[in-house]
């Protein structure tokens, strides 16, 4: 599978709320970066399950709408307008590293 395909299966899984497709997505020791982070914020496939299952996943109108696209070799840039976090939408860029086949990290940029 493409690094861009198993990105979108991430995005879709993400807008379904789907725990277990998203994980699906994402290696064991898989690592979120929240950009100008030195350290990951998130270490580990039980610590990305966890946030997303008690910090975004219950959230019933978290949805996010994918403005732009940019694919280079094993990563995929993502500009996303998430909505559903608060009274408005924010914008976000989401590069993902995917390494045989699934996601290996994530560096998020905005707010």
């Amino acid at each position: 599978m493409s690094p861009e395909a198993v990105v979108q299966r991430q995005f879709d899984a993400y807008n379904r709320h789907d725990l277990d497709a998203f994980m699906a997505t994402y290696r064991d020791d898989a690592r979120v970066w929240r950009m100008p982070a030195t350290a990951p914020a998130l270490d580990g496939g039980d610590a990305i399950r966890t946030f997303y299952r008690e910090s975004r996943f219950n959230l019933p109108t978290l949805h996010a709408e994918l403005v732009a696209r940019t694919v280079l070799g094993g990563k995929v840039a993502d500009h996303e307008r998430v909505s559903g976090l608060g009274a408005e939408p924010v914008d976000a860029l989401a590069v993902y590293e995917v390494v045989d086949g699934r996601i290996a990290n994530v560096w998020l940029f905005g707010p």
